[in-house]
């Protein structure tokens, strides 16, 4: 936020991290702070690497970080390290340590982690509206007193403290004190204080001493390796060895038990202090009521599939119409545009601005409605806190089929797009189960897969049907995905899970603000897309569709071209229709032999070599090849062609190889990146292209048999 001064700027951005632990409402409250439209849910999670933003306040430009969610500075799990690398890589100005205040007792443990960087500090009271409605009532002022330093209450979602928090992060960027140390017993802070007066002989390692030192106290091997090749101070590494033998020896504990248990002690002595009035008994008595049901293993699921079912219905439903008149609407357009030109025009522009632009990218926005209410209901249900409800009851019955209980956040991210979902993979601490997630993944129907199915689904299927399809589609990615996940957990992947705990948040009523910024982030990411990516491989299959052009001489066929599975043998190139004599015409026909078993033809694998680059270019593509090729049937929707020109069982035998096979290039990359093997992208790419194919070609033959 501005604010109405008119000091010069400075040059020097304040940098500001944002720690906490998961589903406390950091990325809420950056939001805030930044006026952005980060990605906000009611479950753990959400953010998996750091997002940036900035905001001015009395003539200073703050920066201010993102980080993963954590419960503490371990290094043990990917978001942790993410963590605690930018802590200590990149020390900010001011780190900003958010707690949910309903969880003060186990939040603040992280800031008894971070206090002992002596980096400047405030302390963030997040979800303050909730403990006021249980009763939970704290002195704040005494806590600030306590810890030296600024404490603030907040309510992240609503924007409530923001403006005072702005202030707090403003006085700390401006003042030279270090805050206090955590008091963590007698013992521990005088191994902790011996350990960092060896450290302090190293140069270049910064003034997190405290934390450095309670890092190799606890057995920190990354740390010990790093301080190894840096060669720095290995008397303080043999120091802490010896310190920790001490200490276990005197407790008769393991050293990160002792750790804990003095962080658990600095946090309960603050609260003891703090604290004037604590939470009701019944605070949670409505969660744990609904719980109760929605929680049920058996019910729950029941549950869970009608509601999933129902959001489809009410996307197809409600977003039949405006979908109707978008679709009137670019027909309209295309008819006007087409109309600068003499009619019958062979211009190469008119071809251009009309089947190209128009069919292609038009053919993908007329699906904007759908797009908007599948992610505001997704939306609902996030912040509502169901979706955290919906992952524990897929646990036990994804531990039969070798998936991790946390492996469904990254599937519920990935029906959104499968690039993100991979991302939130790195929440999961077990690397096999990291992998095997990584690996079915793209079997959830992301969003771009919503706009193929949104065109083929109604062109296939009556209007009572569209919904139950709408549903099985989903549901046969997920229970292919379980099979998958399986195989490979008894195949490459047979080691030991991991166990699965997961706190579930209360429920939440979601702020319409919310509801609408999330719903209008995703479509504008929608939209965005279909007017970068989707144009400019619109742009290219259009060239390839248009180019070369057949002789004038040679008359053409009689009767415009059909969509039977092969060309007569003796049809030459100079008498077939200008879109099977272009390249793209050339490239489908090669490849059509492949696909006549699965009862796809020519048009149809040009626009699947499309849909590699992004999904969405199939429905632009195949927009592109209706446009150039049925030109008397150009006022018609791309759905009355599909439904014209062919069959449902060869549309039931689409829609199984555009789902399984192919994973878009983009998720393709990410593979590769976050799992660090080329093999792996490789093994993901053919072994779902060759699943996909297999499924169709065994869906299609067996219908046709029946």
């Amino acid at each position: 936020m501005n604010q109405s001064d008119n000091r010069i700027l400075s040059p020097e951005p304040v940098r500001v991290a944002l720690v906490g632990q998961p589903n406390c409402g950091k990325t809420s409250l950056f939001n805030q702070l930044t006026e952005s439209l980060g990605h906000v849910a009611n479950y753990p999670g959400v953010t998996v690497e750091k997002r940036e933003g900035s905001y001015e306040y009395n003539g200073r430009t703050f920066t201010v970080v993102d980080l993963p969610g954590t419960y503490s500075l371990g290094s043990f799990s990917p978001e942790e390290r993410i963590t605690e690398e930018e802590l200590i890589d990149h020390p900010p100005d001011v780190v900003v340590v958010v707690v949910d205040t309903m969880a003060a007792s186990r939040s603040l443990m992280l800031l008894g982690q971070v206090l002992l960087l002596r980096t400047k500090t405030v302390l963030c009271m997040n979800m303050a509206d909730e403990a006021e409605r249980a009763g939970l009532k704290i002195d704040l002022q005494q806590m600030s007193r306590l810890l030296d330093l600024p404490v603030v209450a907040t309510v992240g979602h609503r924007g409530q403290g923001v403006d005072d928090l702005r202030q707090r992060i403003y006085q700390q960027a401006s003042s030279s004190q270090p805050p206090r140390l955590p008091v963590l017993g007698e013992q521990l802070g005088a191994a902790l204080e011996q350990i960092a007066t060896e450290l302090s002989q190293a140069p270049k390692i910064g003034t997190a001493l405290p934390f450095f030192a309670l890092r190799l106290l606890a057995g920190d091997e990354w740390l010990e390796k790093k301080l190894a090749l840096a060669r720095l101070v290995p008397q303080a590494v043999e120091l802490a060895q010896k310190m920790r033998q001490q200490l276990e020896k005197q407790d008769s504990q393991d050293i990160a038990l002792i750790i804990s248990q003095r962080l658990a002690a600095f946090v309960d002595g603050l609260l003891r202090e703090c604290i004037i009035e604590r939470a009701r008994d019944d605070a949670r008595a409505v969660s744990d009521r609904l719980d109760y049901v929605l929680a049920d293993r058996r019910l729950g699921l029941l549950i869970f599939a009608g509601v999933m079912y129902f959001l489809f219905f009410l996307t197809f439903k409600l977003g039949d119409y405006p979908v109707a008149w978008l679709e009137k609407l670019f027909s309209a357009l295309a008819a006007w545009l087409g109309s600068l030109w003499p009619e019958q025009s062979s211009s190469w522009l008119r071809s251009l601005v009309v089947d190209g632009i128009i069919g292609g990218v038009g053919g993908v926005l007329v699906f904007t409605p759908n797009i908007m209410l599948l992610f505001l209901g997704l939306a609902l249900l996030e912040d509502t806190g169901y979706m955290a409800r919906a992952a524990h009851l897929i646990d036990h019955f994804m531990h039969r089929f070798g998936l991790h209980g946390k492996s469904f956040l990254p599937m519920m991210v990935g029906f959104g797009c499968n690039v993100p979902g991979i991302m939130a993979t790195r929440i999961m601490e077990n690397q096999s189960d990291r992998l095997i997630t990584i690996l079915v993944l793209p079997l959830m129907s992301c969003g771009a897969r919503l706009t193929i199915w949104l065109a083929l689904v109604p062109a296939f299927f009556p209007p009572a049907w569209q919904a139950l399809v709408f549903w099985c589609i989903y549901a046969f990615g997920v229970v292919l995905a379980l099979a998958l996940a399986w195989l490979l957990r008894k195949t490459v992947f047979a080691d030991q899970q991991a166990p699965f705990v997961m706190e579930l948040p209360p429920y939440r009523l979601p702020t319409l603000k919310n509801l609408l910024n999330k719903m209008l982030e995703r479509t504008w990411l929608y939209l965005r897309k279909a007017g970068t990516v989707i144009l400019a491989v619109s742009l290219v299959m259009w060239l390839i569709t248009s180019f070369p052009r057949p002789p004038q001489n040679p008359a053409p066929e009689s009767g415009p071209e059909t969509s039977s599975l092969v060309a007569p043998a003796d049809a030459s190139l100079s008498k077939q229709s200008p879109l099977a004599y272009s390249i793209a015409g050339r490239l489908g026909r090669f490849i059509e032999p492949v696909l006549t078993p699965i009862g796809l033809d020519w048009k149809l694998a040009v626009a699947i070599i499309g849909a590699f680059t992004a999904k969405e270019v199939f429905v632009a593509q195949l927009g592109i090849v209706y446009s150039l090729e049925n030109v008397e049937h150009r006022p018609e929707s791309l759905r009355q062609a599909l439904r014209r020109d062919y069959r449902p069982l060869q549309g039931i035998s689409l829609i199984i190889f555009m789902l399984v096979a192919m994973p878009c290039l983009a998720t393709v990359a990410i593979t590769r990146r976050e799992t660090g093997r080329s093999r792996w992208a490789a093994l993901q790419l053919g072994g779902l292209t060759a699943l996909g194919y297999l499924l169709a070609l065994a869906v299609y033959q067996l219908g046709r048999l029946l």
